[in-house]
């Protein structure tokens, strides 16, 4: 079962990964237009660009962060599921080992049964050959 928990570890892992590449390409998109827009930005606007990159960036970062948040809850449910495999499993292998001792038990004392049950072997007596007698004539 230490297998289980080492692929989930790795999918967690893997999740993670997943996670952190697609935050950096979605940081490299997003910028390019605030760049052009700081270019353009004119005093006279009610909101800065800057501003407003610096809300997209805090409402970006509160996305991924959930997502890492879901991928650990994900990862302590996985843990608990193995962990009860591995404990079923354990269990199960007792109940196997029992059971085969309770059968290895059973086939012995059948077996002392049916030995003293069988007849004992009888040896016949071996038969001579009749003597011929000849009688001798004068």
């Amino acid at each position: 079962m230490g297998k289980l928990k080492s692929y989930q570890e790795q999918l967690q892992d893997i999740v993670e990964k997943g996670i952190n590449a697609a935050e950096e390409q979605q940081k490299k998109l997003a910028s390019k237009p605030f760049e052009y827009a700081e270019k353009l930005e004119s005093e006279a606007r009610e909101y800065s660009v800057k501003t407003l990159r610096t809300r997209y960036n805090g409402y970006s970062e509160s996305l991924f962060d959930q997502l890492r948040s879901l991928n650990n809850r994900f990862g302590s449910f996985a843990a608990d599921l193995v962990a009860k495999l591995e404990k079923e499993a354990a269990e199960g292998a007792d109940a196997v080992a029992d059971a085969a001792d309770e059968v290895t038990s059973v086939a012995q004392s059948t077996k002392k049964t049916v030995e003293a049950k069988k007849p004992a072997a009888r040896k016949t007596a071996a038969r001579k050959p009749a003597a011929k007698k000849s009688t001798a004539s004068a």
